[in-house]
């Protein structure tokens, strides 16, 4: 029996190029008749969250924390749904297939990994950078990690040195479009 592919998941850094990946898995949707949710994990940074803590107690820092991360989560979502948008404006029939977009804080791997499983997800599509010690043999550690523990199939795709577009520039906030926070701005 083939295997049916109804949803697939869209796993993005947001680094430059990774719109090629995202061709891929609008391709797939297209061939399988499949919606395309995607996911960016924001990977936390412990040592950021340690010097906070030192000037501000644990409960504000929880505060800030959640706060901050709304922030960044409506500024990040709001440049990626453009972005899908100016992808695909002269397919908007595929525009209708992209079923969700989610921004997620924590390990970029599990959050993935938990993601694909909660969706009952057929498929995962992500791109890989090729960057590191002989290309972290062969596979960048997130694509790594998921590749090795997911149940389902990954499409892993290399981008191309070549390929000039860039997303992160166009969707990652600059420090203009978000407010910083810090421990005395809500004392």
């Amino acid at each position: 029996m083939i295997p049916r592919i109804q949803k697939i998941l869209y796993a993005t850094d947001l680094s430059k190029n990774s719109a090629y990946a995202f061709r891929y898995a609008v391709n797939s949707a297209r061939k399988h008749d499949a919606s395309i949710h995607i996911l960016h994990v924001m990977d936390s940074r412990p040592v950021a969250e340690l010097y906070l803590l030192i000037h501000t107690d644990a409960a504000r820092l929880s505060e800030m924390r959640r706060e901050k991360k709304e922030e960044l989560a409506g500024a990040i979502e709001a440049r990626l749904k453009e972005f899908v948008r100016r992808e695909l404006k002269d397919d908007p029939e595929t525009l209708k297939r992209v079923a969700s977009v989610q921004i997620l804080f924590g390990d970029p791997a599990e959050e993935i990994l938990k993601i694909a499983a909660a969706m009952k997800c057929d498929i995962v599509v992500m791109g890989t950078h090729g960057k590191g010690v002989i290309s972290h043999a062969f596979l960048g550690s997130v694509a790594e990690k998921v590749l090795h523990r997911i149940g389902i199939p990954v499409y892993i795709i290399p981008i191309p040195r070549e390929d000039t577009e860039t997303l992160s520039e166009e969707i990652l906030p600059t420090m203009d479009s978000v407010t910083p926070v810090s421990p005395e701005s809500k004392s």
